[in-house]
């Protein structure tokens, strides 16, 4: 039996079937022209406030007082005084500390992600001492460590090391079933499983530790400077507070955001070069 000759052929209904995304037009705007609408706000509202009278000038300074004194510190540095020396102790203080903080996290990470002692032994006590106000632990290491950098540094890599030690311990966890089992079928040891196939996998996770460390390091080394002296920015900031020059302290703020900012960006450079098959849209790497 034949099909009869005038049977219809199916209607292409793929036009209508296929899912496409919308996406909403405030996420199609550009990034430069969302930071700079974003930053006019900001701005303008900032003035209104000031104008208003609602906050005394001597708690929040005006935009243009702010921007006086940001060029008056921009200079002092460009022309090496002692503005600079204050930046260069903190900078030292900062790097010192997530070194440290580096070196201490990725030993205890792999401790943790490697050992069924360190998940169930070591894991919770890092934890408790994380719940733990830093701040009040900036006294023990001044009188353990002194006036000097080392206890800025020591709080500094406190403050930085349990995200590190997270990102790595849930980097090494993250490697896949049937790359552990082919691993051990190939006859290849521990730290040759560990170093060849888990620290690669475990990178985003691992870097994603370290830009929250980034981030840290510079609170604890400012904490350090405001309660146990020293020579560096923050001292500059609690002087200026005392005096209520409260421009001087956004300035000193901002060139200490730049700072961290710079500290993040090259973590965030780094994490590109080495896990450029990995896309972070947290950090923008979509442009």
């Amino acid at each position: 039996m034949t099909a009869p000759a005038n049977t219809a052929a199916p209607e292409d209904t793929g036009a209508d079937t296929i899912w496409a995304e919308t996406i909403p037009w405030y996420d199609r705007v550009p990034r430069a022209i969302a930071m700079i609408f974003l930053a006019a706000v900001f701005f303008g509202l900032w003035e209104m406030i000031t104008r208003s009278g609602v906050v005394s000038p001597i708690i929040l300074p005006t935009p243009g007082e702010t921007l006086r004194d940001i060029v008056f510190v921009g200079r002092n540095l460009i022309g090496g005084e002692y503005m600079l020396a204050a930046l260069w102790v903190t900078i030292k203080e900062v790097i010192y500390g997530f070194a440290l903080a580096m070196a201490i996290g990725f030993s205890l990470g792999i401790l943790v992600g490697e050992t069924g002692f360190g998940e169930r032994a070591v894991m919770p006590y890092l934890v408790a001492i994380d719940t733990m106000p830093k701040v009040a632990f900036a006294p023990l290491f001044i009188s353990w460590l002194g006036f000097d950098i080392a206890s800025k540094v020591a709080l500094a890599a406190f403050i930085a090391t349990f995200p590190i030690v997270v990102g790595t311990a849930a980097g090494l966890h993250a490697a896949d079933t049937n790359a552990r089992m082919l691993f051990k079928t190939m006859g290849a040891s521990r730290w040759q499983t560990l170093f060849k196939m888990k620290l690669p996998t475990g990178l985003p996770q691992i870097f994603t530790g370290l830009k929250i460390g980034a981030v840290g390091v510079m609170a604890g080394a400012i904490t350090g400077e405001f309660l146990g002296g020293g020579r560096g920015f923050g001292e500059l900031i609690r002087v200026a507070a005392t005096q209520l020059n409260t421009p001087r302290v956004f300035s000193l703020i901002i060139y200490l955001s730049i700072v961290g900012m710079t500290l993040f960006g090259l973590v965030v450079w780094i994490q590109r070069r080495f896990v450029f098959w990995h896309k972070d849209r947290v950090v923008g790497s979509d442009g």
